[in-house]
């Protein structure tokens, strides 16, 4: 009987080789619809395929930086504003996943209030806000890569993320309505909320928000009635009392 060979060793000459890259979930809420940031490529592989801004990591550079820079550079995005929520969505590393080679990619998920309009740059032909829902539809275009499935995985951390957070506060821009997080929660739940149950599940978590003593300027030729208070975030991130999205079916 031959004898079983030994593992390979860093003596024996013979190592994994592996590129590692980022790629970012940018999501927001746009004209009441969740969207997400995508970049066209313009070169091989998947020329000419949506995908998620991302690319390969410096040797001397972290991860999260990394993920900024591939932002910036494909997308004239310089910074982000402050407040908003990023944090580290999942590791995704099945073989074949890219054509070019072995390649490991971090991918990161940042929620954002709406932002200015973007361009393509670096390695991108352009870069738009697609809203999620046209990203899904059964005419969506094919994305790059997996960006799908990280795609899919991003919007579900989102979503579930509202429920037991205050990370909804992330999508508006300080000072705010009820009304106005309470649309952020409709459109990042593709649903309709009641406003009275709403605004009590809100008041219930101490530290979501805090008032500021200020009203909401009444807007010309809008409807009557007493103006809507504004609000700031508060200090809680953990909620007390979830709110749970309506699940239908």
């Amino acid at each position: 009987m031959e004898p079983k060979p030994s593992a390979p060793t860093a003596e024996s000459g013979l190592r994994l080789q592996f590129a590692l890259t980022v790629d970012i979930v940018l999501v927001t809420v746009r004209q009441g619809r969740l969207s997400v940031l995508m970049v066209e490529r313009a070169g091989e592989p998947y020329a000419g395929h949506w995908a998620l801004p991302g690319g390969f990591v410096d040797q001397d550079e972290d991860t999260e930086d990394a993920a900024m820079r591939e932002l910036s550079e494909e997308t004239g995005l310089d910074h982000l504003p402050e407040g908003i929520h990023l944090e580290q969505l999942r590791t995704y590393g099945r073989p074949g996943r890219d054509p070019r080679g072995r390649t490991v990619s971090v991918a990161y998920l940042a929620l954002v209030p709406d932002l200015p309009s973007v361009k393509g740059g670096d390695d991108a032909a352009q870069a738009r806000f697609w809203p999620i829902e046209d990203l899904v539809a059964d005419d969506a275009p094919r994305l790059a890569f997996d960006h799908d499935e990280i795609l899919r995985d991003g919007v579900e951390r989102a979503r579930a993320k509202l429920e037991y957070t205050t990370v909804a506060l992330a999508f508006v821009q300080e000072p705010f309505t009820f009304a106005d997080l309470r649309r952020v929660y409709e459109a990042v739940w593709g649903v309709q909320l009641d406003h009275s149950n709403f605004r009590k599940k809100v008041i219930d978590n101490e530290g979501f928000v805090e008032p500021i003593g200020r009203e909401a300027p009444r807007l010309k030729g809008g409807p009557g009635g007493r103006p809507a208070d504004l609000y700031r975030r508060g200090p809680a991130f953990w909620l007390e009392r979830a709110i749970i999205r309506p699940r239908f079916g």
